[in-house]
């Protein structure tokens, strides 16, 4: 088994969300349970971009046990200097310094030369190195960046010094093949990439996150920048829970992750709930619907046998077991199933009776619970 590390950035991607900036004391709650998870390296913050965010992620590095923790910068000295003062109190850590490879982004947003930028990033690399072992290098929209070039970029930047390459696709616009592609591409084109660790960082523009960051890992990227519930800038970052479950749920991968599955229910309300970002739900894995059957069919198989309809066990991610949910769509298993939950052994012919009651209500009510239930059987004149 070859394992892929947990690169959260709940904490720094995470919080960009307009709405969902958290104080210090939240930031160290949720961090302390990040480490309690199992994620290999936790990105604490920005430290230049604000005094609070640097107090944030000094707090954090004092505090993470396990966890390497990481502070982003620009490919900018000063940003460095910053984030390496943040840090260094951390059992672990390392410096995450970048530079937009795309044409789009070096004649837009810089305004300078593919070799202007490729000795940016080299010098960024080479002073991060100068504080710490362990340097993450960004090329920032490299999904969109032609290949020959990224190649060239992420050579200089090994020999600099850095220890993982992070291949961004930074607006979520590659497909799954063309994500995986690309890392194949790095994998046989750059000289030394055994020396350093490729890394996913993707996000969810047209929906694609959690399946380009699996098309990574599947052509030689060996981490996964993620985010509890995918949350993150526009439409989100690549979800961890799912990330983690796919690579679980498929040992044909011979992948898999340090993750304690069992606290991604938990972790997932915890930033839920600090944020005050709803989780949708239908959203896999942890939604609140990810393990509710309301069709008569899928409550009679889940009944009978639950991986019938589930290929995973609720109880693997935190949840206590599968809800079967009472509706007009609900048949006679399910009926007898809740009914004798709360203390009611119905004979078939009792069962037919209730349930002719039962679907007169169901047809007035979006859902019957066990309140409804008592009434509906005393109202069937047993």
């Amino acid at each position: 088994m070859d394992y892929v590390e947990i690169f959260d950035t709940t904490l720094r991607d995470g919080e960009q969300v307009p709405g969902c900036k958290l104080d210090s004391k939240t930031k160290l709650i949720i961090a302390e349970q990040l480490d309690l998870l199992g994620v290999d390296v936790l990105e604490a913050g920005f430290p230049i971009s604000s005094p609070g965010d640097f107090k944030s992620v000094e707090e954090i590095s004092k505090l993470v046990k396990n966890a390497r923790v990481c502070g982003l910068t620009r490919a900018v000295k000063k940003d460095i200097d910053v984030a390496a003062e943040a840090i260094k109190h951390a059992k672990r850590s390392r410096i995450h310094t970048g530079i937009g490879t795309s044409e789009s982004h070096m004649r837009y947003k810089f305004n300078a030369s593919p070799e202007e930028v490729l000795e940016r990033a080299v010098a960024a690399v080479k002073h991060a190195k100068s504080y710490v072992e362990d340097v993450e290098f960004y090329a920032e929209d490299a999904g969109r960046t032609d290949n020959e070039f990224l190649a060239k970029v992420c050579e200089a930047v090994i020999k600099a010094g850095a220890t993982v390459l992070n291949i961004p696709d930074t607006t979520g616009y590659c497909l799954p093949e063309e994500y995986g592609a690309k890392m194949n591409y790095l994998m046989e084109n750059v000289k030394g990439i055994h020396k350093a660790r490729l890394s996913c960082h993707c996000h969810n523009d047209l929906g694609l996150a959690t399946a380009n960051s699996i098309a990574g890992v599947q052509n030689g990227a060996r981490q996964i920048e993620c985010t509890i519930n995918g949350i993150g800038e526009r439409a989100g970052n690549t979800s961890l829970e799912e990330v983690v479950m796919i690579l679980r749920q498929h040992p044909n991968l011979n992948l898999d992750t340090r993750i304690q599955s069992k606290m991604l229910n938990s972790m997932s309300k915890l930033v839920s709930e600090s944020m005050g970002m709803p989780v949708q739900p239908n959203k896999a894995i942890v939604g609140a619907n990810a393990f509710a059957h309301s069709s008569g069919i899928h409550q009679d198989g889940v009944i009978k046998k639950r991986e019938t309809y589930e290929i995973i066990d609720p109880k693997d991610v935190g949840v206590t077991e599968s809800s079967i949910v009472l509706t007009a769509r609900s048949g006679r298993a399910a009926l007898a199933y809740r009914a004798k939950n709360i203390g009611y052994e119905l004979d078939k012919l009792q069962l037919d009776k209730v349930y002719e009651q039962f679907l007169i209500v169901a047809d007035q009510q979006k859902e019957i619970n066990d309140e409804d239930l008592p009434k509906i059987i005393e109202a069937s004149n047993l």
